[in-house]
């Protein structure tokens, strides 16, 4: 047997980006090249790892225990090179910018984890909505983030979660009599409440709107989803709300009704984000890791 951590990485790496020529442009390597050392490695295997189609790079079933354990092997060989060279990671402080509708539900169990395991890291964390955490990006205030990947090109970008969004309502609202996801025709003419426009949420609220024939609230912009959450329950208008938090702080609430949004642009995707330079920082693929480790563990609760 003589697969390599190389082909780890690769295997990796075309199964976080379901595509091998964007695994290839990530890994700054020849397509061909990166389309051999599968190939290798699923022959000292004897199995596909990989279905290829006009879709992608799908994982087969047999291939989602090779991609688990190669990435457990990867982390561990981190690890060891940590131990072994003395060197800490992120350089001892890490300056970690995330959206507020975020930070809050995903952070607190990364955080605690990050400091049991490394506890000569100092994390200075900041909420931002996406321009300004595209702006500390760029300016060097801030070493990595957690955004919406389409805002901030040009970057390395490591992809941690999908999540759809959920409709929060007050209780006698008509939705209430309802089961089952809400769809477009619900939306007719409800008012959304969100954030205000600097949030890529609220881009994605104010299509939402568009499509579905629904205004969005001309007296009120939240400045956090808690407080759109309460305004939702005095029967103003609808909140939409991200699943992470869905998950970790809504379904607790007595006071508001939620239901799935059955719509085909309502969700998004969530990265963590570094300017693009020779090296990755140091340490960034195991925040990355527990960041992944610990949105699963909501989304699955």
């Amino acid at each position: 047997m003589s697969i390599s951590l190389r082909q780890l990485q690769y295997v990796v790496t075309v199964a976080d980006t379901e595509r091998f020529g964007l695994a290839a442009k990530k890994l700054n390597v020849a397509q061909p090249s990166l389309s051999a050392q599968i190939a290798e490695c699923e022959a000292e295997l004897g199995l596909r790892i990989f279905d290829r189609g006009r879709n992608g790079a799908q994982v087969t079933p047999l291939g989602q225990d090779v991609v688990r354990r190669a990435r457990t092997i990867l982390r561990e060989m981190d690890d060891l090179m940590i131990s072994a060279k003395g060197r800490r990671p992120f350089d001892g402080q890490l300056r970690l910018g995330v959206l507020p509708s975020i930070g809050p539900y995903i952070l607190p169990n990364v955080v605690r984890r990050l400091h049991q395991d490394h506890p000569n890291l100092r994390l200075v964390l900041k909420d931002e909505n996406t321009s300004a955490l595209e702006a500390g990006l760029r300016d060097g205030e801030l070493d990595l983030i957690i955004s919406t990947p389409q805002d901030h090109p040009n970057t390395l970008q490591t992809p941690l979660f999908s999540e759809r969004f959920w409709i929060a309502f007050a209780l006698d609202d008509p939705l209430a009599d309802m089961t089952g996801p809400v769809g477009m025709t619900d939306l007719k003419d409800k008012i959304l409440l969100t954030l205000d426009r600097s949030h890529r949420l609220s881009r994605i609220v104010h299509d939402l709107a568009s499509d579905c024939g629904a205004s969005i609230s001309a007296d009120y912009t939240g400045s956090s989803l808690d407080t759109i959450r309460l305004m939702a329950a005095t029967g103003v208008g609808v909140a939409i709300l991200p699943e992470i938090y869905t998950a970790a702080v809504g379904v607790h609430s007595r006071d508001i009704a939620l239901r799935p949004l059955n719509l085909p642009q309502a969700g998004r995707d969530l990265a963590l984000i570094q300017k693009r330079r020779q090296q990755p920082i140091f340490g960034s693929d195991i925040l990355a890791a527990a960041l992944i480790d610990e949105a699963a563990a909501i989304l699955v609760a």
